[in-house]
């Protein structure tokens, strides 16, 4: 599985583990990058000094390469960048802007560069500034979202870029990896799996959650305010919904929604907490090691493509 993208990022297989706020920490980041894929620690709102720590412990943990993510939306962004490059950091994916401002400085130490995109203008915008690859995000996915389902989103931004694409949004198993490879990605990045895995440090009623899920259990809040976020449905999004019909401001909807997922994904409150979770999740049932999760995606490759074969 050595592909380009493999090569470029200095991986064995072409898996990445989405930079997740409070659930991708140190421990998830280094047993990806040791399992043979790109390990990624999720910087969010993480002032400087805890995402540097955050770092030197992934560091500790594996020699492997790993990456992190960082919003640009954060009010922290400069001074994490600034983390990032001290540590000379691998790997930077961004989400929630344009990193542009940031590359110059992140090629000098030799950083690979990767946002995350939700359409084709924003990948040819972004290819444009010299990234070294594109995230390709579709609106199946947990989090913040676009409006591109991933099946119709791969396609058109493969055709549109020439640096490799990753496939994102509704990906879990290796049907998913082989349909994203068939559109023409050259890798995978998967979130919500690995939430429910051994080493997450997620709390166990959100991986609860995760594993309790249908295919219909989330839903997306926060369209009002210009920044969808898919998440279970549970009493918090009636509430945040129910704020939205009675005309509630942009700035209300954000107060209310202020650290919910924090309270979630730390401190179990499943009820309360948004719980962000892509629409796959209704397909997890287990809890299982990130070297088992990566190995039944590599080893499931085979028996997914014999099968397509049968059915033509």
């Amino acid at each position: 599985m050595k592909n380009k993208l493999c090569q470029i990022l200095n991986i064995k297989y072409p898996i990445l583990q989405g930079g997740m706020a409070w659930v991708a920490t140190a421990e998830l980041a280094a047993a990806v990058s040791n399992a043979g894929g790109l390990g990624i620690i999720g910087a969010g709102h993480m002032p400087p000094d805890v995402l540097r720590m955050e770092i030197q412990k992934t560091k500790a943990l594996t020699k492997k390469v790993f990456g992190v993510n960082i919003m640009l939306m954060s009010p922290f962004v400069k001074e994490v960048m600034q983390v990032v490059i001290d540590e000379k950091v691998a790997v930077i994916t961004t989400g929630a802007g344009n990193p542009a401002e940031y590359i110059p400085a992140l090629k000098e130490i030799g950083s690979k560069i990767i946002p995350v995109v939700a359409s084709v203008a924003l990948a040819k915008r972004l290819e444009r500034t010299g990234v070294d690859a594109i995230i390709a995000e579709g609106q199946e996915s947990g989090g913040h979202v676009g409006e591109i389902s991933t099946m119709s989103l791969i396609p058109q931004i493969v055709d549109a870029v020439s640096v490799p694409v990753i496939a994102a949004g509704g990906i879990a198993d290796s049907r998913g990896m082989a349909a994203a490879l068939a559109l023409g990605a050259q890798g995978v990045q998967i979130g919500t799996r690995f939430v429910v895995s051994l080493e997450c440090i997620a709390h166990s009623n959100y991986k609860n959650a995760i594993l309790k899920a249908k295919d219909r259990s989330t839903i997306v809040t926060g369209i009002a305010t210009g920044h969808p976020v898919r998440v279970l449905a549970n009493k918090f999004t009636r509430e945040y919904h129910a704020m939205e019909k009675n005309g509630s401001s942009p700035e209300e909807l954000e107060q209310l929604g202020a650290g919910k997922l924090r309270i979630a994904a730390r401190e179990g409150d499943v009820d309360h907490g948004s719980v962000m979770v892509g629409q796959i999740s209704g397909m997890i049932t287990d809890i299982k090691s990130v070297e088992e999760i990566i190995q039944d995606l590599v080893n499931g490759l085979p028996k997914v493509l014999s099968g397509i074969s049968d059915n033509i």
